[in-house]
């Protein structure tokens, strides 16, 4: 689903609690040949794991201010990727059900279209309503740049108008700071994470649960359309071995 992370990062290596990467959320049987659809009812189940382990899915923003201040015991991450439709007819609706909030990353020049970056399936996007409607329910609206493409190796001009550009479209449209932003399939390198910090983003975060990085390269598990509960179980215990193994508490 990614690319290898970087080997180095920016800053200091941060302690961040587990972080759950989903995209679209769909009861659909066409086929899903990159891997990206979960049914409702998976993530139901995923949710319910999660409250019965004691924990409380929140959107990215809330994890890391909770980390700052200190208080990030008990949170996981909750990410959706890509901007998918599905996101408010279903996952919205499980996520209140649990009462637990999440991210939405959006590609803020793609709003009302579809996910051209792939080789078909074609799925709709949210478009500039869907965006409000999202942040008005109370979740975290985040950019995942402008025509998500690969940031690694990109020219300065084009990490430019990617990462500052989609937060500008995102700021406009919602009239609110966009604080959080997601590199497409997890690709970046120092001068991608260098933009997306000189863009004035508070955080970022990567594909993969590989040791943790700087806040502009935070780590998340990819959730998978097959994952059962263990499935789960075994990506939240394998995050707290890797920080322990990088030498890094985890909250």
């Amino acid at each position: 689903m990614g690319a290898p992370a970087a080997e180095s990062v920016r800053g200091d290596r941060v302690r961040i609690p587990p972080v759950l990467m989903f995209h679209s959320i769909s009861c659909s049987t066409a086929p899903d040949p990159h891997r990206v659809r979960v049914t409702p009812r998976r993530l139901d189940a995923h949710l319910r794991l999660l409250r019965r382990l004691g924990l409380h899915g929140v959107s990215l923003g809330e994890l890391v201010s909770a980390q700052d201040r200190g208080q990030a015991d008990g949170l996981v991450g909750l990410t959706f990727d890509d901007g998918y439709t599905d996101f408010l007819t279903h996952a919205v609706p499980v996520l209140e059900r649990h009462g637990m909030t999440a991210t939405l990353y959006v590609v803020a020049g793609r709003l009302g279209g579809h996910n051209t970056w792939d080789a078909g399936p074609r799925l709709d996007l949210v478009d500039a309503d869907g965006v409000r409607a999202v942040a008005a329910a109370g979740y975290e609206i985040g950019s995942h740049t402008l025509s998500h493409v690969r940031l690694a190796g990109a020219a300065p001009d084009v990490l430019r108008h990617e990462v500052c550009g989609s937060r500008r479209v995102l700021e406009d449209l919602l009239q609110a700071e966009v604080r959080g932003f997601c590199y497409p399939w997890g690709s970046f390198d120092e001068r991608a994470a260098g933009a997306v910090r000189d863009a004035g983003y508070d955080h970022a975060c990567v594909t993969g649960d590989y040791l943790p990085g700087d806040r502009w390269s935070l780590p998340r598990a990819y959730v998978a359309p097959g994952d059962t509960a263990l499935h789960l179980l075994a990506k939240l215990t394998r995050h707290h071995v890797r920080m322990r193994g990088a030498g890094v508490a985890a909250a």
